[in-house]
Protein backbone atom coordinates (compact mmCIF):
# COMPACT_ATOMS: atom_id res chain seq x y z
CA UNK A 1 0.00 0.00 0.00
CA UNK A 2 1.24 3.50 -0.55
CA UNK A 3 0.87 6.84 1.91
CA UNK A 4 -0.59 10.11 0.28
CA UNK A 5 -0.04 13.35 2.13
CA UNK A 6 -2.57 16.03 0.99
CA UNK A 7 -1.11 19.49 2.05
CA UNK A 8 -3.13 22.55 2.13
CA UNK A 9 -6.26 21.28 2.64
CA UNK A 10 -8.82 24.12 3.18
CA UNK A 11 -10.57 24.06 6.69
CA UNK A 12 -14.29 23.94 5.46
CA UNK A 13 -13.14 20.50 3.37
CA UNK A 14 -11.33 19.14 6.28
CA UNK A 15 -14.39 19.88 8.44
CA UNK A 16 -17.00 18.38 5.70
CA UNK A 17 -14.38 15.56 5.82
CA UNK A 18 -14.43 14.68 9.68
CA UNK A 19 -18.44 15.35 9.65
CA UNK A 20 -18.73 12.83 6.49
CA UNK A 21 -16.69 10.24 8.22
CA UNK A 22 -18.37 10.44 11.32
CA UNK A 23 -21.71 10.15 9.53
CA UNK A 24 -20.43 7.02 8.15
CA UNK A 25 -18.84 5.55 11.07
CA UNK A 26 -15.12 5.54 9.48
CA UNK A 27 -12.06 7.57 10.01
CA UNK A 28 -11.33 10.73 7.82
CA UNK A 29 -8.50 8.38 5.94
CA UNK A 30 -11.15 5.71 5.40
CA UNK A 31 -13.86 8.21 4.13
CA UNK A 32 -11.07 9.70 1.77
CA UNK A 33 -10.23 6.16 -0.36
CA UNK A 34 -14.15 5.22 -0.14
CA UNK A 35 -14.51 8.94 -1.85
CA UNK A 36 -11.52 8.15 -4.41
CA UNK A 37 -12.27 4.45 -4.95
CA UNK A 38 -16.25 5.42 -5.96
CA UNK A 39 -14.77 8.41 -8.20
CA UNK A 40 -12.00 6.58 -10.10
CA UNK A 41 -14.30 3.85 -10.63
CA UNK A 42 -17.00 5.97 -12.40
CA UNK A 43 -16.06 5.07 -16.29
CA UNK A 44 -14.15 8.23 -18.22
CA UNK A 45 -16.72 9.46 -20.46
CA UNK A 46 -16.05 8.23 -24.22
CA UNK A 47 -16.67 11.93 -25.95
CA UNK A 48 -14.86 14.36 -25.72
CA UNK A 49 -15.95 18.64 -24.17
CA UNK A 50 -17.21 19.49 -27.77
CA UNK A 51 -18.94 16.34 -28.40
CA UNK A 52 -20.96 16.44 -25.03
CA UNK A 53 -21.72 19.99 -25.68
CA UNK A 54 -23.13 18.97 -29.12
CA UNK A 55 -24.89 16.24 -27.58
CA UNK A 56 -26.63 18.36 -25.21
CA UNK A 57 -27.66 21.00 -27.56
CA UNK A 58 -28.83 18.91 -30.82
CA UNK A 59 -31.91 18.43 -30.25
CA UNK A 60 -32.58 21.93 -30.43
CA UNK A 61 -31.56 22.35 -33.96
CA UNK A 62 -29.47 24.83 -35.68
CA UNK A 63 -28.56 26.50 -38.81
CA UNK A 64 -26.22 25.85 -42.33
CA UNK A 65 -23.97 28.17 -42.06
CA UNK A 66 -22.49 29.17 -46.19
CA UNK A 67 -18.65 29.15 -45.32
CA UNK A 68 -17.02 31.44 -48.06
CA UNK A 69 -14.25 30.04 -50.42
CA UNK A 70 -10.88 30.52 -49.11
CA UNK A 71 -9.36 32.05 -52.21
CA UNK A 72 -7.91 35.16 -50.75
CA UNK A 73 -4.13 35.17 -50.00
CA UNK A 74 -3.72 35.58 -45.70
CA UNK A 75 -2.28 38.97 -45.46
CA UNK A 76 -0.89 41.27 -42.13
CA UNK A 77 -3.73 42.85 -39.68
CA UNK A 78 -3.92 46.92 -40.61
CA UNK A 79 -3.62 48.50 -36.87
CA UNK A 80 -3.91 51.59 -35.70
CA UNK A 81 -2.60 53.46 -32.21
CA UNK A 82 -4.44 54.86 -29.77
CA UNK A 83 -4.35 58.52 -31.29
CA UNK A 84 -5.87 57.09 -34.59
CA UNK A 85 -2.92 56.89 -36.46
CA UNK A 86 -1.03 54.38 -38.18
CA UNK A 87 1.41 51.69 -35.85
CA UNK A 88 4.38 52.15 -37.14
Amino acid sequence: MSTLTIRNLEPTIKDKLRIAAAAHGRSMEEEVRTILRNVLAQPAPALGLGSRIHSRFAALGGVELDVPARTDSPRAAQLEQLDGGPAR
